[in-house]
């Protein structure tokens, strides 16, 4: 019997998440952020799963974007950090990669390059997130330079990222959009183009109607997770896409004052039933996950019990009547939004589902 420690990947609730991004926005072109192995979905099974439903995917790399390559995906795919170094180039236009511009140097490299066929170019600009992208005063003498270049295509998108769109009330926001909407309408004053942008990461889209753009760029959210604090009535339409699960191993009966676990942190208020799951922290559930983190024992709330170890956790399952080894424990999915057990665990959703490890198993649906 193998290791009840397992991953559900739903895809029908993939393509649920994607046409509601269609929904909300149907002027826009939809880029999938499919880097990190899709958010520790899977990118080939993702990618394979997004064919008709999308125009774009979108990685970290050209390492990630060759993985794809090399399993036949025919998809465009775009390289959001760009080329690392300049022999990359090469590589992207023979793979039909499209490529980001954050830097002077990225495009040196690009106009001393003869490529055999031409690229189309994203250019960065930094509205003040202060990560990546060119300084707004420089994007138009950038933006020349690529557009002069045989190496481009011809259309140009212009692109930022929003720092703190998931804060709804913060006014941040509102500059770097009103700034860089600004730079966009300059731009095509200029030099007379019809120039598209992208800024819509999950939380613009979902949570900024003035972050609407040419192309949107839904990450976390095509995972059926939102990026929001806020519980608005889009984010109760995602549907979780993994759900992490494994079994009850053990159960025991823990008098009332006795502790459990490595550090004995966790003492029964009262006579307690243990139960032992075959999952820990090599298996991607967080260790800082504190006593009372719910997991979901026959569609009941159940919680962690002391520290999480590597292989195991402990789960308080006293109020739960008829529990017995080989019952389905629902660590975070369906029934369990991953955001509550990251909050548990002083982190965000997008880190739980990124770290997930190869030991356990994904079986797709």
């Amino acid at each position: 019997m193998p290791r009840p420690a397992k991953m559900k990947i739903d895809l029908t609730a993939l393509r649920h998440n994607c046409a509601l991004i269609s929904q909300v926005a149907p002027q826009s072109q939809i880029v999938a952020v499919i880097k990190a192995n899709a958010y520790g979905h899977g990118s080939i099974k993702i990618a394979e799963a997004l064919q008709g439903y999308i125009s774009l995917l979108a990685v970290s790399c050209v390492e990630e974007a060759m993985l794809l390559r090399h399993e036949d995906i025919k998809t465009p795919i775009l390289l959001l950090e760009g080329c690392f170094e300049a022999s990359e180039l090469l590589c992207a236009s023979q793979n039909n990669m499209e490529v980001v511009f954050h830097n002077q140097q990225q495009i040196d490299d690009l106009l001393s390059k003869q490529l055999p066929k031409p690229i189309r170019a994203w250019l960065k600009v930094d509205s003040g997130m202060h990560r990546l992208g060119l300084k707004l005063d420089e994007a138009q003498d950038c933006y020349r330079q690529l557009k002069n270049s045989k190496n481009v295509k011809d259309s140009i998108i212009l692109m930022t990222q929003i720092a703190s769109a998931d804060d709804l009330g913060n006014a941040h926001t509102q500059r770097q959009l009103a700034d860089f909407h600004q730079l966009h309408q300059t731009l095509e004053k200029e030099f007379g183009d019809k120039i598209e942008t992208s800024i819509g990461n999950s939380a613009t889209i979902m949570g900024w109607e003035t972050g609407s753009s040419d192309w949107i760029r839904p990450g976390i959210m095509l995972y059926g997770v939102s990026p929001l604090a806020e519980s608005l009535p889009l984010a109760e339409k995602l549907e979780p896409v993994m759900t992490l699960k494994s079994e009850i191993i053990a159960l025991r009966d823990v008098p009332k004052g006795d502790k459990v676990g490595y550090g004995s942190t966790w003492e029964a208020e009262k006579p307690s039933v243990i139960a032992t799951v075959a999952i820990g922290y090599g298996d991607g559930y967080p260790r800082n996950a504190r006593s009372g983190t719910p997991v979901l024992v026959n569609g009941q709330r159940a919680y962690v019990a002391g520290r999480v170890s590597m292989d195991m956790l402990s789960i308080d399952v006293t109020h739960i009547s008829g529990v017995k080894v080989g019952d389905e424990v629902i660590l975070w999915g369906k029934g369990l939004d991953i955001n509550e057990i990251a909050q548990w665990a002083n982190t965000i959703g997008h880190e739980l589902m990124t770290r997930m490890p190869m030991r356990v198993p994904k079986s797709y649906c």
